[in-house]
């Protein structure tokens, strides 16, 4: 499965913004699929991800109740809507997909990977 991110831009402190995440190849349905952003001289971390039905969520701690996200299957898109936004925000951002249970945290249990779309917040 191919992903492309897309949706990145520079906002302030305390905006919205919403990421998308089109996929295209294989059954999209068949994968989970997470978000996960590196800022710069730091690792790659999970955001989130959502099953491959999306009735679960996962959501790492930095992000609970500010960033939600939801797919649409019929459109092969997945979306991060990102509320109070903060500087420490700030990332390059990814999705990806896999093809294990229980919408993995780990990056290396993820198989496809989009290119990245830069999300900067000025404070």
């Amino acid at each position: 499965v191919q992903l492309q991110a897309s949706g990145g831009g520079l906002v302030q402190a305390g905006d919205s913004l919403r990421l998308s995440c089109a996929a295209s190849g294989r059954t999209f349905t068949n994968y989970e699929v997470g978000w996960f952003r590196q800022a710069p001289g730091k690792e790659r971390e999970f955001v989130g991800g959502i099953s491959r039905s999306g009735l679960s969520r996962n959501y790492a701690d930095s992000v609970k109740g500010r960033f939600t996200i939801s797919r649409d299957n019929a459109k092969n898109t997945i979306y991060l809507q990102m509320n109070s936004l903060k500087s420490e925000d700030t990332a390059v951002y990814y999705c990806a997909a896999t093809s294990r249970v229980g919408i993995p945290s780990q990056i290396s249990l993820y198989n496809y990977w989009g290119q990245g779309t830069q999300v900067t917040v000025s404070s």
